[in-house]
C-alpha cells in the first residue's frame, strides 16, 4: 500500500505582536491551531489557505510569502505535509459562523502559545510561528501549480 500524507496549509499572520489562532474541538480536547485545513480537489494551495482562512476566522488572507513546508507524522500514524504561509487579514465578519469544531479565534502572543505548549494542536504550529519569527520566507511561485496543458510549455520542464 502507498503512503498518502494529508496536504494541509496553515495561514500566519500577526497584528501588534499578536497571532491570529483557533480554538477548536478536536476529539472532545480544546486545542489551539493557526487558521489550518485540508488541501481540496481542484484547489490551489494558495486558494486553499485563503478558503480555510476565512472559513475558520472570518477574516480574508492575503498570502504574501511561503514559511515553510513541513512533515509530521502523528502518534496514531497519519502523516500531514503543511504549506504554511504568512500574509495580512482584513475584511472581517464577525457575524459569520465559523467551521464545524472552531470555538473561537483568538489573537495570541508568542510568549502565550509557548505557554500553552499541551494545547497546541500538532508540533507544526510552534515550528511555523518560530519560522516566521526568524523572517523565513519564499515567494508564493515556490508553490506553482502546474496543469498537464501547462506543465509541458513551462522551461523547466524536460519533455521526454
Amino acid at each position: 500500500m502507498g503512503w498518502n500524507p494529508e496536504v494541509t496549509v496553515a495561514a500566519i499572520t500577526a497584528r501588534d505582536d499578536r497571532f491570529l489562532m483557533v480554538e477548536e474541538r478536536i476529539g472532545g480536547r480544546l486545542v489551539l491551531n493557526q487558521p489550518a485545513g485540508h488541501l481540496e480537489d481542484g484547489e490551489t494551495l494558495i486558494e486553499a489557505v485563503i478558503r480555510e482562512t476565512r472559513e475558520e476566522t472570518a477574516w480574508r488572507f492575503r498570502p504574501e510569502a511561503l514559511v515553510g513546508i513541513y512533515l509530521w507524522r502523528a502518534p496514531d500514524g497519519r502523516s500531514f505535509l503543511r504549506f504554511a504561509f504568512c500574509g495580512t487579514v482584513d475584511d472581517h465578519h464577525p457575524q459569520q459562523p465559523l467551521d464545524e469544531g472552531i470555538q473561537r479565534t483568538l489573537w495570541m502572543t508568542h510568549e502565550q502559545l509557548l505557554a500553552q505548549g499541551a494545547r497546541l494542536r500538532s508540533p507544526m504550529v510552534l515550528r511555523c510561528l518560530q519560522d516566521y519569527l526568524l523572517g523565513k520566507r519564499q515567494a508564493l511561485d515556490t508553490v506553482a501549480c502546474l496543469e498537464p496543458e501547462t506543465a509541458l510549455r513551462m522551461d523547466s520542464v524536460v519533455n521526454l
